[in-house]
């Protein structure tokens, strides 16, 4: 295999972007190397939101199928391109649309509340989407006398049910990746780092566990948080995160995206449809 000099295909990806007037959206699940070459990087919607801010004619999601739609939603007049089609989201396949309205129409009147991690024509099908930030605001601003929907993830319906005391009908739906983290695992690192501070994700199987092993005292309640993606970036770097409005773009020189992804894309078609909601 043919080695390739990061720096010489980083200002490739740069150039490129730069003649394509694309900006490039990096989830922060992706590696460093990608993170790297982009022009943001942070959680779905809030990426999607920064890209309505620039004046770029193409949005490049290294990310899923879902954050490229919320992208699309939010800037149908841009093209948007995923640069690997088989990139989906297992939480997200969870619910489709036709599985939605049948569970509707066994509560009638409900308010659905969709987390992000949906897809488009299921964010359609709801009343409200939420993030993993502001599901437990978002479910506490609901009146008391209507039932809730909350979909696809268990763990983090979970979690809103116990911060706010509100019977909240719930999809079981997971990611597979976090479903696999549990309880052992948790309390294994939590013995080998005694002095680092524990993050849990809401959208994680062993938010429940971190709970009850507080609760217990085998975890330090002090240095134990559940947060979102994007707070935990927060915590480590002990800032309030900024408006999104206020995040201007890299320099020039860091505008990008890759060659390898721009050919893999030239060959098939990879915009995204516009959602009507």
């Amino acid at each position: 295999m043919m080695s390739i000099n990061y720096q010489e295909w980083a200002a490739e990806v740069r150039r490129l972007a730069g003649q394509r007037r694309a900006v490039i959206l990096a989830h922060n699940y992706q590696v460093p190397w990608i993170q790297d070459v982009a022009d943001f990087v942070g959680d779905s919607l809030a990426l999607s939101r920064q890209a309505t801010q620039t004046d770029a004619d193409v949005i490049v999601f290294c990310g899923v199928h879902f954050m490229a739609e919320t992208a699309k939603i939010l800037s149908p007049d841009k093209t948007v391109l995923l640069p690997s089609l088989e990139a989906g989201c297992s939480l997200a396949a969870s619910i489709d649309a036709e599985q939605l309205r049948a569970w509707k129409s066994e509560h009638p009147g409900a308010v659905v509340v969709a987390y992000v991690n949906t897809s488009a024509e299921v964010k359609a099908e709801s009343d409200i989407c939420c993030t993993s930030s502001n599901a437990v605001d978002v479910v506490r601003s609901i009146p008391q006398d209507r039932e809730i929907m909350f979909l696809p993830a268990m763990f983090l319906g979970a979690h809103v049910e116990r911060q706010t005391g509100r019977k909240v009908y719930v999809w079981m739906g997971e990611c597979h990746v976090h479903a696999g983290i549990g309880a052992r695992e948790m309390r294994s690192r939590a013995e080998a780092e005694p002095d680092a501070e524990l993050l849990i994700h809401p959208e994680c199987g062993c938010s429940t566990a971190a709970i009850y092993l507080m609760g217990e005292g085998v975890l330090p309640a002090s240095r134990t948080k559940i947060l979102s993606t994007g707070g935990m970036v927060h915590r480590r770097r002990r800032i309030p995160p900024p408006p999104s409005s206020s995040w201007p773009l890299r320099p020039a020189s860091f505008t990008s995206f890759a060659r390898a992804i721009r050919a893999r894309c030239s060959s098939r078609s990879t915009r995204m449809p516009c959602a009507s909601t």
